[in-house]
């Protein structure tokens, strides 16, 4: 495999960042991932031990697995965290404790995934399926499925901007807002799924307005110098294929109006942070979100790994993966800081490697460590 020497791993990804009003230490990111380890919803000792092993070993931003918000309509199972609650909320101030104390930042994903739940699932069975057009992404009308009224997109804004308040009354160093891969800020946003004739469908920009507004009442309800990151694709879940936009002005249309409602940070989730997004470029996803926004911006995809994250979720492994071509994109100011997934997942320590030059300990990916909160 490919290695990076140790002053060039060490000096580019140890370079502190600012995202508002937050200084994260350095440019690695633990990228969120669904984990079902928290009973009715509750982060536990284990969840917090969980994080907290990471910061310790030198990852500078942690994003959390995707945390339910205050809607009844918002989740489907018990075992994912919800952001909600008095027991809830103070499981994730003990994971907050953690990962401060180990010298990391941490936000947590905010989340509703909208008609990808199925109708009678937990934690609340008998909620109605909602979304834009109570459609799934293969077009198909969701079991139980509905449009959402301006009732129902009003109280999910609330619950988005509630969430966050509670987010930074704990001690959160900001929030992520989950608008990728087909859950519900992203089925407004993907026109397979918005085939609304009222002002939040049309054209791109059209489809932009329930995000904005979910993020706009996330600015009002937090300090100003509180980090708003939004995460958004290209895929969704089924539709590894699937495109919002399909040139670098239709990407423009569609972010300007999330940066001008409070987006402080954008999070560009692609399968392979290594492959082009449109076509006379070598510049990957979140390259050109930087370059037409000037927000500073996460790249993540595969780091670390050959394979990537829909082979993980088949039962793959995948072989260790230099970085020397990130490193080439952050020093580039192409993007800001770099998101690891299942490197991570699999190994605790890869921080504390990477920036040690000690590439040979480096493990594959085996998706066994899925299955556990090592």
């Amino acid at each position: 495999m490919t290695t990076a020497s140790t002053s060039r791993a060490a000096d580019v990804l140890s370079r502190p960042t600012v995202i508002n009003g937050l200084t994260v230490p350095n440019r690695i990111v633990m990228a969120p991932m669904t984990r079902n380890f928290s009973p009715n919803g509750v982060p536990g000792p284990d969840v917090a031990s969980y994080y907290g092993r990471r910061a310790a070993a030198g990852v500078g931003l942690i994003v959390t697995e995707g945390t339910y918000v205050g809607h009844e309509s918002a989740g489907e199972s018990d075992g994912v965290p919800r952001f909600h609650g008095e027991e809830q909320l103070a499981g994730w101030a003990k994971v907050v404790e953690a990962v401060h104390a180990g010298g990391g930042t941490i936000v947590p994903q905010l989340w509703h995934i909208g008609t990808v739940r199925e109708q009678g699932k937990p934690p609340f069975p008998e909620a109605p399926v909602l979304g834009p057009s109570g459609l799934r992404g293969d077009g198909s009308v969701a079991e139980g499925g509905r449009a959402m009224t301006q009732t129902d997109i009003d109280e999910v804004v609330a619950a988005f901007a509630k969430a966050a308040a509670d987010a930074e009354r704990i001690g959160m160093d900001g929030v992520e807002l989950h608008g990728a891969h087909g859950y519900l800020i992203d089925q407004f946003l993907w026109e397979r799924t918005n085939r609304r004739t009222d002002a939040y469908g049309g054209d791109v920009v059209a489809r932009t307005k329930f995000a904005a507004e979910v993020v706009a009442a996330v600015r009002a309800a937090v300090s100003p110098t509180f980090p708003v990151i939004f995460r958004f694709s290209q895929w969704k879940l089924g539709a590894y294929d699937a495109r919002l936009v399909d040139s670098p002005e239709e990407l423009e249309a569609l972010l300007t109006p999330l940066a001008e409602a409070g987006v402080d940070a954008f999070h560009a989730s692609t399968r392979r942070y290594w492959q082009p997004e449109f076509e006379g470029s070598d510049l990957n996803l979140a390259a050109w979100t930087r370059k037409l926004t000037g927000k500073p911006v996460i790249t993540v995809g595969s780091v670390g790994l050959h394979g990537d994250v829909i082979t993980a979720y088949q039962g793959e492994g995948s072989e260790v993966r230099g970085i020397e071509d990130l490193l080439d994109g952050l020093e580039d100011e192409q993007f800001d800081l770099v998101a690891v997934g299942r490197a991570l997942l699999q190994d605790p320590e890869w921080a504390a490697k990477v920036l040690g030059d000690r590439f040979d300990e480096l493990k594959a990916f085996e998706p066994a460590s899925m299955a556990s909160l090592s």
